[in-house]
């Protein structure tokens, strides 16, 4: 039998620390974001609404 290497065992994180890494350069949901991220909330009719930093 022979020996079938593992995973380096100091690995602090099993996933990907960001979304980034999960999402393709030309996946559609970055256009969606960066449209989103474009609106103005109170030309929508949001005024009271003030996002977080955290998103």
């Amino acid at each position: 039998m022979t020996h079938i290497p593992g995973f380096e065992r100091s690995q602090l994180l099993l996933l990907l620390e960001s979304v980034d890494g999960y999402v393709g350069l030309d996946d559609p949901v970055r256009f969606i974001d960066a449209f989103v991220d474009g609106l103005n909330l109170a030309d929508e009719g949001f005024a009271r609404v003030q996002p977080r930093a955290t998103g």
